[in-house]
């Protein structure tokens, strides 16, 4: 025993911090720095001056909506702490970041509200495999034992929460810890390291039993330790932190400490315990798959900063990086580094080089993204990481107020599109709006914050058009005719149009049954040219589609005759036969597929029909203990904001995916509030 780990890593190392919303990890992050001396001292976050609240939309939601990097040094050893968003509208945030990180923190709390956005993040973990710690953060605040409360989270993490540590109650107080591995006690003090103390008489028999738990869980995978307890052998020290260090690494087990962030208490066992057991770049570089011998980079975060313009944060994952160094994108692109950077948070101090391992910002590398891989090898080498954003759930249209600054929006939004790749902007050729689409509605509201606050460009947004379109139901006969004389040619164009409704999804047919040159062929073309024109507009104001037109008769003149003619002629047709057709209003109908926490299926399935949606069936999400999948039919026009309705049934958690299914009928007051909203009366 004793070499399953292979010792302790040194060299410099990524971490990050994840959590649940509002679970404490801005202010771990900020305890963690104060105690590394990276900052003179702790500030609480509801002070708006904190490391990571350093952008005025992070201050006015009181929230992080963005990964901030901050690099310290703690006994000798360089870690770079990255603090991700614990909402799951900037969740995608973490995936870039988090593919290059060595370790995860998780920061939890005795909240059972808070466990399907703890799953979420503990699953997003195992997909990425990425070894983690669980910090039991608010300790001093918790009711419940520590063990009740692990029992309670552990269907969040696919593998066992190994417990590290115990409280120290005196009056019902938390006053520090016992840890499990160093059989030792530590009394908290405030904003300082805890006070090294025997373990209590009282809390001996509680500690044993914990410590004989943890052994257990650890001789699952170490025989030679499964044999010492059944032999009833005490396992040497060293022993059991090498196991604690191979299954941290290994990914067997999630470690559990526990403390008060806000308070700095266990924050100094959890840097030692950071510090020991981690992996380091070597076994991220494996993780990845990337080659050996040539400097590799990842990219993990783009910022545009108002003065030092474009940075991309980087991990170093093999090699040696020099200031004005040429690096190769995977499609053979160059990219010459141009200043390398040490963060934190929105500081930056300016380096000549970086090695395996580091952490840094790198320089105006303007042809490169967020999540691309880099390298000296010429020619570049495969991605490491590919991104895959989900699909969006919440839109807007946005135009600024002044059309003077329709180009600067544009170069803006491009801007805040690279340093988030999961925002998505499209142009609506029906409605000529611009579209921006993200996660949810504070994703967007933070995006026009900066858009109005950080660029100066004020904006009016409002909700997406619907892309209603109208249909017929019954059939018509119209003729047409443009004649106009205005000295010298004229113009004559005559036709005969048979209308007819096709089947829904038909879309639009043309044909002609023209006998005699009565339309000579050289004119059928513009006919149809004229019908397509008109169908783009129809009598309710919208695209006409399931519809089929015959040219069936007309006539023309030898001179006067024109494709202009013919296309009039056809539009006239089209107007006059149209109104007897009886038109009507289509509307789309998506599929939408809702994933939420089974304790929230109900209220899911009672607020579909409120919004028009019909139930096709619910039933458990695969391989995702505690939740549901619904599916169900709605109409467009009722999704564009059920996301905020489905997030506030289940605590911020539920999310769903939509794709159109049809097109259904749509008439009486929701038609005519349609037919008004685009200008035109039922």
């Amino acid at each position: 025993m004793g070499t399953r780990a292979g010792g302790r890593r040194t060299g410099p190392k990524c971490i990050a911090i994840v959590g649940p919303f509002a679970s404490g990890k801005t202010t771990l992050l900020e305890a963690i720095l104060a105690r590394t001396g990276a900052i003179p001292r702790q500030s609480p976050v509801s002070s708006g001056n904190t490391v990571s609240d350093h952008s005025p939309e992070a201050r006015a939601h009181a929230m992080s909506v963005e990964a901030t990097f901050a690099t310290t040094d703690f006994m000798g050893e360089q870690i770079t702490f990255v603090d991700c968003p614990g909402s799951i509208e900037f969740a995608f945030e973490a995936e870039p970041v988090l593919a290059a990180c060595d370790l995860a923190v998780v920061v939890a709390e005795a909240d059972e509200k808070k466990i399907p956005a703890l799953q979420l993040i503990m699953r997003k973990l195992d997909d990425l495999a990425i070894p983690r710690i669980l910090f039991l953060n608010k300790v001093d605040k918790a009711v419940a034992g520590v063990r009740d409360t692990l029992k309670m989270l552990q269907p969040a993490s696919s593998v066992p929460l190994l417990l590290r540590q115990i409280p120290v109650r005196k009056d019902g107080v938390v006053i520090g810890s016992i840890d499990l591995a160093l059989e030792r006690a530590y009394i908290y003090r405030e904003y300082a390291e805890s006070q090294v103390a025997e373990i209590p008489n009282d809390d001996k028999a509680r500690e044993l039993e914990a410590r004989f738990s943890m052994l257990e869980t650890l001789a699952d995978h170490d025989d030679h330790l499964m044999e010492q307890l059944l032999e009833e052998i005490e396992p040497p020290k060293d022993a059991i932190f090498d196991d604690l260090s191979a299954d941290l690494r290994a990914g067997a087990v999630t470690p559990v400490l526990i403390g008060t962030a806000e308070k700095g208490n266990g924050v100094l066992r959890l840097l030692k315990a950071i510090r020991h057991d981690a992996p380091d770049v070597e076994a991220t570089r494996k993780r990845l798959g990337a080659p050996d011998g040539q400097t590799v980079v990842q990219v993990m975060k783009t910022i545009h900063t108002a003065h030092g313009g474009k940075l991309s944060v980087s991990r170093v994952l093999s090699g040696q990086l020099a200031d004005a160094a040429e690096l190769y994108l995977s499609n053979g692109d160059t990219a010459k580094v141009s200043g390398i950077y040490k963060m934190l948070g929105k500081d930056q101090s300016k380096l000549t080089s970086a090695k395996a391992g580091d952490t840094v910002a790198l320089g105006k590398l303007d042809n490169v993204k967020t999540g691309q891989t880099l390298s000296s090898a010429k020619g570049g080498i495969r991605p490491l990481v590919t991104l895959e954003p989900p699909q969006p759930v919440f839109a807007f249209a946005l135009r600024p107020k002044e059309r003077k600054d329709e180009v600067k929006m544009s170069a803006a939004i491009q801007r805040l599109a690279e340093e988030d790749p999961s925002l998505n902007l499209r142009h609506n050729q029906d409605s000529a709006e611009t579209v921006l689409s993200g996660h949810g509605e504070m994703h967007l509201r933070v995006v026009r914050e900066r858009l109005e606050g950080k660029n100066q460009i004020p904006i009016e947004g409002h909700a997406p058009a619907v892309p209603y379109r109208e249909t017929i139901r019954k059939s018509a006969q119209q003729r047409g005719r443009h004649k106009k004389q205005s000295g010298g040619h004229g113009q004559f164009g005559d036709v005969v149009i048979e209308i007819k409704p096709l089947p829904r999804g038909s879309g639009f047919q043309f044909s002609d049954t023209i006998t005699g040159g009565v339309v000579p062929k050289t004119y059928i073309q513009s006919v149809e040219t004229g019908i397509r024109d008109y169908l783009k507009t129809g009598p309710l104001g919208f695209p006409v589609v399931d519809v089929a037109v015959n040219l069936s008769d007309g006539s023309y003149h030898a001179v006067d005759s024109s494709d202009m003619a013919f296309q009039m002629a056809a539009k006239l047709a089209m107007k006059e036969g149209m109104a007897a057709c009886s038109p009507v209003l289509l509307e789309p109908i998506m599929k939408v597929e809702i994933v939420t926490p089974s304790d929230a299926t109900s209220k899911i399935i009672a607020l579909i029909p409120q919004r028009r949606g019909q139930i096709l069936g619910y039933d458990a999400r695969p391989d995702w203990p505690g939740w549901d999948v619904v599916e169900a039919t709605m109409p467009q026009a009722e999704i564009g904001d059920l996301i905020i309705e489905l997030r506030s049934a289940t605590a911020g958690v539920a999310s769903y995916k939509a794709a159109f299914d049809h097109m259904a009928e749509l008439t009486g007051r929701l038609a005519d509030e349609a037919m008004n909203a685009n200008g035109k009366a039922a």
